[in-house]
C-alpha cells in the first residue's frame, strides 16, 4: 500500500462519495470510510475557493478529539459558473435546470480538501475548468432520468455518459473534477509523513 510511501500509519476517509472513494483504492491508499453529519452552510459572502474550504474544514473539525494517529481527509467539491454557485440538485427539476445553464458554456470545478494529522489541520484546492458542448434537452433529461445525479454538484459526474459526451475540454485535474485531486492529496500527505 501507499501508506508505507507516505509514512502514515492508518487513514481514515470522511465521505460517503463512492467517487472519492474508489480513487482512494485507484491510489492504492488503504483508509477507511467513517461519517459524520455536518451541516454545510457557510457564511454569505465567499468566494467559491472559500465556499469549499470552509466546508471540507467544517467537515474535519468534526474529528478534532476523535483522532489521534490517524489522518483524516474531508473533501468538499463547489461548481460554479460566473458568481453562481451549483451545488447538488434539489429535484430531478433542479438538475435539468443546472445542466441546462451549463450547456454551452465553461465552469470551474473546485474542490476543497482538509487533512488533519496529529492536531494539525492541512487545507489546500483544486480548480478545473470544464467546457461542455450545447446538449439538447431530450440529452439532458435522459441523462438526469438514467444516471440521477442527485448527489452530484452541478447535477452531473465526468465519469458518466455525459461527461463522456458532452465534456469539449477539460483545462486542469481530471480527478479534481471526479471529487478529489489525487496528485495534489498524494503530495500533501506525503508532506506529513
Amino acid at each position: 500500500m501507499a501508506n508505507e510511501l507516505m509514512n502514515i500509519p492508518s487513514i481514515i476517509l470522511a465521505s460517503k462519495s463512492p467517487r472519492r472513494q474508489e480513487l482512494m483504492k485507484l491510489m492504492n491508499i488503504n483508509f477507511r470510510v467513517v461519517l459524520k453529519d455536518v451541516d454545510e452552510s457557510y457564511p454569505e459572502g465567499l468566494t467559491p475557493t472559500e465556499i469549499a474550504l470552509h466546508i471540507a474544514e467544517k467537515k474535519c473539525y468534526a474529528f478534532d478529539e476523535m483522532v489521534d494517529n490517524e489522518a483524516v481527509i474531508t473533501a468538499d467539491t463547489i461548481v460554479s459558473i460566473g458568481n453562481q454557485i451549483l451545488g447538488k440538485p434539489e429535484s430531478p427539476e433542479h438538475a435539468v435546470a443546472m445542466l441546462q445553464t451549463l450547456s454551452g458554456q465553461k465552469h470551474q470545478v473546485i474542490t476543497g480538501v482538509c487533512i488533519l494529522y496529529k492536531g494539525q489541520y492541512n487545507l489546500f484546492y483544486d480548480v478545473s475548468d470544464v467546457l461542455f458542448r450545447t446538449l439538447s434537452d431530450d440529452e439532458i433529461r435522459f441523462y438526469v432520468e438514467k444516471y440521477q445525479p442527485m448527489d452530484k454538484a452541478g447535477s452531473y459526474g465526468i465519469q458518466e455518459w455525459i461527461g463522456l459526451t458532452g465534456i469539449v475540454r477539460i483545462d486542469g485535474s481530471y480527478t479534481n473534477v471526479v471529487g478529489l485531486p489525487t496528485e495534489k492529496l498524494y503530495q500533501a500527505l506525503i508532506k506529513l509523513g
